[in-house]
């Protein structure tokens, strides 16, 4: 008898299809909750894994209770503002509470907001105000947070300069930052979905850092020597997201540039520290370092002539 799917909301996003991947690589089942006309292509790569596919309204909290039915747990890797992390996730809550599922695992995925103040964030204030409703429901939860996505190094987050070898940082260059790669958040978030006795909080990281660090690591990948420049206080840092969030590019988007201008100013403060770690609670995960995500696009920032974003 096939064991009862883990229901997942969010799958056709990058960490959602990474957890449905990891979930059924481990043997689970995975059901994964879309919305009603969801074009094939975006399911497509999920139904090659085994997922099974199932449209629900996530303004229904009837339809997702039978869609959760039987579920050992309910993962949601929803992305968005307001009407995504408050009115669908509510749904989806309510409906696996409907259903009577056990366990639920909310969009977290970040630095441990619940240390910050209320107000630094817009994103992950959203996600502290859903908080409130989770704690209330007659549902065991778990919150994993692992810091920043180490992937974003390479990507948009503005710290390291591969351009100019440098490594920006705010405030203090002794402030340790938690890395952690979208894969292994969803492989960890696929054995703590497999797991019935997870803690209310799970925190992870694949590396921890500070600036200092990162510039010692990024000479040693490239073989240019790094080093930390550093752009401002943490009060300068506030001054320019208030100013980019009146008149900033994407302002009122999901990730403007204000928004991850706010992201490093929580990093920096040291007020969300990912600790106490839990990176051994299931052997066998090998944790992915800086070092190895920046070894990785070495060779494609070299094939693009040293200008790979940093």
């Amino acid at each position: 008898m096939p064991n009862p799917p883990i229901v997942l909301a969010g799958a056709t996003g990058d960490l959602g299809g990474r957890i449905a991947r990891e979930l059924t690589q481990r043997g689970a089942s995975v059901r994964a909750l879309v919305r009603p006309g969801t074009p094939a292509e975006r399911t497509e790569a999920l139904r090659k894994h085994g997922v099974s596919i199932s449209e629900v309204n996530l303004a229904d909290a009837t339809s997702v209770a039978r869609a959760c039915e039987g579920a050992p747990c309910v993962v949601s890797a929803l992305s968005g503002l307001r009407e995504v992390i408050i009115d669908a996730q509510g749904v989806l809550l309510e409906g696996a509470v409907k259903a009577g599922v056990p366990r639920f695992i909310p969009s977290d995925f970040s630095i441990d907001f619940t240390r910050l103040p209320a107000g630094s964030n817009r994103n992950l204030d959203l996600r502290r105000e859903f908080h409130t409703r989770l704690e209330r429901a007659p549902i065991a939860a778990t919150s994993i947070f692992n810091g920043m996505f180490t992937d974003l190094l390479v990507g948009p987050a503005p710290m390291i300069l591969f351009r100019f070898h440098r490594v920006l940082f705010w405030g203090s260059a002794e402030q340790r930052l938690p890395f952690t790669t979208i894969q292994d958040t969803a492989a960890f978030t696929a054995l703590a979905a497999m797991d019935s006795q997870t803690p209310r909080v799970l925190r992870v990281a694949g590396d921890v850092l500070d600036a200092r660090g990162l510039a010692a690591v990024a000479t040693e990948v490239t073989g240019e020597r790094f080093q930390p420049l550093r752009a401002g206080g943490l009060g300068r840092l506030g001054a320019m997201i208030r100013v980019m969030r009146i008149l900033g590019p994407g302002r009122h988007g999901v990730f403007p540039p204000w928004q991850g201008m706010q992201y490093m100013h929580n990093m920096f403060s040291g007020l969300a520290p990912i600790e106490p770690l839990d990176n051994e609670r299931y052997p066998g995960l090998r944790w992915t370092s800086v070092r190895d995500v920046l070894a990785e696009n070495e060779p494609r920032r070299r094939r693009a002539g040293g200008k790979a974003r940093a």
